[in-house]
């Protein structure tokens, strides 16, 4: 495959900021650091149920996109990806806390709290400040299939981090979303991953064909996709809490257009240990969000 696009957010070089300044929305206050994430939120979100097949009516997406979020839906129920067997073992939710983006540029996220917390990368919230929005409904699909709503409650354009609280979710079989649902998820890892260690990334791989002459060309590609690789360090010289440009972390997994976000999990523990958001064009390698910055993000709120 030939590496043709170095970042997937050239249009926020424009942003305001600097590694000694991360911008940081939270939703209802600005720039407020709060309590760090605790291991149980204090009182549990109030989740409403949906149909197994949202209606228009309710996602309220303009058609082509409500058709799409259907199609995606049909195939994460049809199809499963195949789980190595020791990440099978020590992680089993790891694939399950997987979400994709309804929409057509698609996008991947990762359950972090059985509540509905969801993390991802800033860009697949909003493609700059002007764009962002903490009213505005996302829909996203678990790897199962169930559909749910979310918004945002904190966005880091520096750091290329949003964090999203599901609002809404589908019975992915009639009748099966009882009081107090809870939610696949995945644990924090409690530092960073030796160098060379064995990484396992599970995203969502674009429809569309990005490096054809023409457009509308079909990638083939599953709705998720799970590849492996290892960690190969950070870029030298670069911040780690600075992703606005491109990814401080750098792996060599196999990712395409819609892996931003992706968890990047250890091979052996499956716990979390950075995020995918880009690639450099140059060298080839993949890059995301370090643990490190993963951890200073959470920590600014509950």
């Amino acid at each position: 495959m030939s590496l043709i696009a170095a970042r997937t957010r050239a249009q926020r070089k424009q942003l305001a900021g600097s590694a000694s300044g991360t911008e940081i929305h939270l939703a209802g206050e600005t720039e407020t650091p709060a309590p760090p994430l605790p291991s149980q939120p204090a009182a549990k979100p109030n989740i409403t149920a949906l149909p197994t097949k949202p209606p228009i009516s309710l996602t309220r997406l303009p058609r082509d996109d409500h058709n799409l979020l259907l199609k995606k839906q049909h195939f994460l129920q049809k199809y499963a990806i195949t789980v190595p067997r020791t990440l099978k073992r020590n992680a089993p939710h790891a694939v399950s806390a997987t979400l994709v983006f309804a929409q057509q540029e698609a996008g991947t996220a990762v359950c972090i709290h059985p509540s509905g917390l969801l993390l991802t990368c800033a860009h697949c919230v909003a493609g700059d400040e002007t764009e962002l929005d903490l009213e505005k409904v996302h829909w996203l699909l678990f790897a199962s299939g169930r559909a749910v709503s979310a918004k945002c409650l904190a966005w880091d354009s520096q750091r290329d981090l949003a964090l999203l609280q599901v609002t809404a979710a589908s019975a992915t079989v009639p009748g099966d979303l009882p009081e107090g649902v809870s939610f696949p998820s995945v644990t924090l890892a409690d530092g960073a991953p030796q160098l060379g260690a064995g990484l396992v990334c599970i995203g969502h791989p674009g429809s569309e064909d990005l490096e054809a002459s023409e457009a509308g060309v079909s990638t083939g590609y599953d709705v998720l996709h799970l590849s492996s690789g290892s960690f190969c360090g950070y870029a030298e010289g670069q911040d780690v809490q600075d992703n606005s440009e491109i990814g401080a972390l750098q792996h060599d997994c196999w990712t395409y257009w819609g892996h931003s976000g992706a968890p990047l999990l250890d091979a052996r523990t499956g716990k979390l240990v950075g995020m995918h958001s880009s690639w450099d064009d140059e060298t080839g390698m993949r890059r995301g969000v370090a643990l490190e910055a993963i951890k200073m993000f959470l920590k600014a709120r509950v």
